[in-house]
């Protein structure tokens, strides 16, 4: 009598996965893609991360002065002594204002691009008449590059230039504010207290954040957030005087008005960009649930305050991490507006660009490259963490 084959043993037949065979196709599948990924991987590690380990050796050491361009320049390892002169040593004077002025930079830039974008979308996305030509316009300015808009932006911030004049032709006296040359400041503090404004900043942010968490987790918002802020707030308030002074003398610092010429010429290159976005965002909402929206009562204020820009939540984030590293960069515009020597516009790029390459300290310059990615990493890590955080809730 003829037993019925196995299926295995048919010619043809679909022979079922063992758990082995899984197991082994999917190690070969990941020794394929580290494979692919290993050369870069290698570049990466070595052209960027090996680049930043070289550059945080170098600020660890004296090199620089006159020996500086030697062909085998000594080097003596000195700690972290050039970032203590940075921070509080005579010399370092200028770098700290130039990164007050960087601070006030990124600021601005992200107020002014992200409000001014995120207002011109949601003209946009009222569509009206000519709006791929309105989009057209207000795009223009991200395709030129920092020296050409920052050319163009030197002449009409002229004393005579077209900025000041323009009131002339309503009727008014023309303007006289020395848009890039100005030595007025505003905002000033002493360098002295910079430790105690910083914690008093922290405890700002902590209550800011504490109440924005108190709909969500109130016990959460209360115990990691406020109570914290408010300890270190009322700590700086009443025993502030056993902080140590970061300097032995006064040293004021402010917002210079100089800067305003190189803000305004920012923000008007970056707001298209932000309008992209959120109008993108805003194209990517159901009309349906407008509908829905409109249907309840809410008005168009109500639904982009209320809807709209709380699921263009991600857009926010993204727009705020892609200014905040522009801002750090403003090496070029700064460079095509007011020069390399102009004191009251200065910003650390351009120091640790003159510093490094016509001072010949490339320590020092290091130094403030290092400074310069430690504070870009500020605004970064948080966002990479955060993303990280939701993907493995998913």
């Amino acid at each position: 009598m003829n037993q019925p084959r196995r299926a295995g043993n048919i010619p043809g037949a679909a022979r079922p996965d063992t758990p082995d065979l899984l197991m082994r196709e999917a190690s070969l599948d990941k020794l394929k893609a580290f494979l692919t990924l290993l050369p870069s991987m290698i570049l990466i590690g070595v052209f960027v991360y090996g680049f930043i380990g070289d550059t945080i050796w170098t600020s660890m050491t004296d090199w620089g002065g006159g020996t500086a361009m030697a062909f085998a320049p000594e080097k003596h390892f000195i700690g972290l002594e050039n970032y203590i002169d940075l921070f509080t040593g005579f010399l370092g004077s200028g770098f700290r204002q130039d990164l007050v002025n960087a601070v006030y930079y990124s600021i601005m830039l992200l107020a002014g691009a992200v409000g001014l974008g995120m207002f011109i979308a949601i003209l946009l996305d009222q569509k009206p008449r000519g709006e791929d030509l309105l989009r057209t316009i207000f795009l223009y300015p991200m395709s030129l590059s920092f020296i050409v808009s920052g050319t163009i932006w030197r002449w009409l911030l002229a004393p005579q230039g077209g900025v000041n004049v323009l009131p002339k032709y309503f009727g008014f006296e023309p303007l006289t504010f020395k848009w890039l040359s100005s030595q007025s400041a505003v905002l000033v503090f002493n360098w002295q207290d910079i430790l105690r404004i910083l914690l008093y900043i922290a405890a700002f942010i902590l209550i800011l954040v504490g109440v924005f968490m108190l709909r969500k987790n109130q016990a959460k918002a209360i115990k990691r957030c406020l109570l914290p802020g408010i300890l270190i707030g009322g700590f700086v308030w009443l025993f502030g005087g056993i902080i140590p002074d970061a300097l032995f003398m006064e040293e004021e610092h402010g917002f210079n008005l100089a800067t305003l010429g190189i803000i305004i010429a920012t923000v008007w290159q970056y707001s298209g960009y932000t309008m992209a976005l959120y109008l993108a965002g805003f194209n990517g909402i159901s009309q349906d649930l407008r509908d829905a929206a409109m249907l309840d009562g809410a008005s168009n204020v109500a639904y982009y305050r209320h809807v709209a820009i709380p699921m263009l939540k991600p857009i926010t984030i993204s727009a705020v991490i892609i200014l905040s590293h522009i801002s750090l960069k403003m090496f070029d515009l700064i460079f095509a507006m007011t020069g390399p020597d102009n004191a009251a516009t200065g910003h650390p790029a351009l120091t640790m660009y003159l510093t490094t390459f016509r001072g010949n300290e490339f320590a020092r310059g290091a130094a403030i490259a290092i400074v310069l990615f430690l504070v870009a990493a500020m605004f970064i890590v948080p966002y990479l963490v955060g993303q990280y955080r939701q993907q493995g809730r998913r």
